[in-house]
């Protein structure tokens, strides 16, 4: 079973990235500060315990060039009077100590200590270097860097957690036009689908996705209504059959001599082919919804395949009264099966509605090196400009009276128009001045 994905909050994530990167920033800083201080410190230690070296040197010498041991012990006492923080020994070179002080002698003192030797001369002769070693509690230092790192802890902390709730509060702010959404999103149902996300006061961040969302809805919108559409025309077109084929039976079982059996079943037959026809159109118009292309071959002339088509229409235009013609030619690429299918159900549509006596015209133009036009036109009635654009819809009929209504169920010019669109085409159709022309505009390769 396969374990469905717990969904994250944004508001919490959002929130917990805030606050790690509020610490992360903060931590960064505080560690520059404390290492900044201890160096400053590190240096200022450094600085002090060789400012006392040079003052030491000069003492060292100073007394030994006399030859008073007692008086520069005298004035190494007098120079770390005042300084509790140092401490100092010097040595011969045989290991006699001749001063030592160690003033502060806790265990929790932290030396900081400078070794070095002094030389000293005795009249002409040298004499043995002096050993010293000079050291300077840090003990103080260690305490304030330490009183230092927890205050920027805490205040790293502290920072991270005014941080953080400000920055929920923030998050919980900017993100309530996306519950507002939601909320907008929840009234949309399919009884309402007119309904449109209001964008006026959202972000500019999520204008898009409205916009994407509305045409969406927009699009729901359509299908949903011709779904509806189609599904009263389908049923309307298969209750004709349907009872047309149950009165013949109700009649065939009320008077069952031989002949009124088989005028039934002829008629019945012929109801049934004409239902075959109408399932077979839906499902070819279903196989193009779901985006079945145009199988393509080189087709070097579309004059020769309009010929074909024409040839076949020949007895159903000269039984209306009509001459046909092919005029222009193009080549390309095409569903050739496909093709033949479009032009037939044009040369159809023409033939019901031209006028007697007139000329149909199947058109073939090079639109440019990459679109061909195919269209027919015919002479008659002008269809109201209303009317053009739901030509190609399924289950239409120009013709209010439906005077065609037992030959034509309606679906001839979806059909083209559903063929057009798997050769990445469109649908055209244009009538004035007694002048229609239907066709498709498709691409040659």
């Amino acid at each position: 079973m396969k374990v469905l994905a717990q969904h994250r909050s944004l508001r919490q994530r959002l929130s917990w990235w805030l606050a790690l990167q509020s610490f992360a920033g903060l931590g960064v800083v505080c560690l520059a500060v404390y290492l900044v201080t201890e160096f400053n410190f590190r240096d200022r230690q450094e600085e002090t315990l060789a400012q006392k070296e040079t003052v030491i040197r000069h003492l060292l010498q100073d007394g030994k060039e006399h030859g008073d041991t007692e008086d520069f012990v005298h004035k190494l006492d007098d120079f770390l009077v005042g300084h509790g923080d140092l401490s100092l020994e010097v040595t011969q070179d045989d290991g006699i100590v001749l001063y030592a002080h160690a003033r502060n002698q806790s265990a929790k003192a932290v030396w900081r200590q400078r070794q070095f030797e002094v030389p000293l001369t005795a009249g002409n002769a040298p004499s043995k270097n002096l050993s010293v070693q000079l050291s300077l509690d840090i003990q103080t230092d260690i305490q304030l860097l330490h009183r230092l790192a927890l205050t920027l802890l805490v205040a790293a902390i502290g920072g991270v957690i005014v941080v953080s709730l400000g920055g929920l509060s923030l998050v919980n702010l900017g993100l309530a036009p996306v519950r507002r959404l939601a909320g907008q999103t929840r009234a949309v149902s399919a009884d309402n689908l007119h309904q449109r996300l209001d964008s006026a006061e959202q972000p500019l961040e999520l204008v898009p996705l409205i916009d994407q969302f509305n045409a969406l809805l927009a699009r729901i919108e359509k299908a949903y209504t011709q779904m509806e559409g189609f599904n009263a025309d389908v049923a309307h077109e298969l209750c004709t059959p349907l009872a047309t084929l149950i009165a013949n039976n109700e009649l065939a079982l009320r008077r069952p001599e031989q002949a009124d059996i088989r005028e039934v079943l002829a008629s019945n037959l012929e109801e049934l082919h004409r239902l075959t026809g109408i399932v077979n159109d839906m499902l070819f118009l279903s196989q193009a919804d779901r985006g079945v292309g145009a199988r393509r071959v080189p087709v070097a002339s579309l004059a020769s395949v309009a010929a074909d088509v024409l040839d076949y229409h020949e007895a159903a235009l000269a039984e209306a009264g009509l001459t046909a013609k092919v005029v222009g030619d193009a080549h390309g690429t095409f569903d050739v099966p496909l093709l033949r299918r479009a032009l037939s159900n044009l040369l159809g549509n023409a033939t019901r509605y031209a006028s007697t006596g007139s000329i149909v015209q199947i058109n073939l133009r090079t639109v440019d090196e990459d679109r061909v036009l195919i269209s027919v036109t015919n002479y008659g009635n002008t269809i109201d400009p209303e009317i053009l654009p739901q030509l190609f819809d399924r289950f239409f009929r120009a013709d209010p009276a439906r005077s065609h209504g037992q030959s034509n169920h309606g679906l001839g010019l979806a059909i083209v128009g559903a063929i057009a669109r798997m050769h990445q085409g469109k649908p055209v159709a244009r009538s004035e001045n007694g002048v229609t022309s239907v066709g498709i505009e498709i691409r040659a390769h």
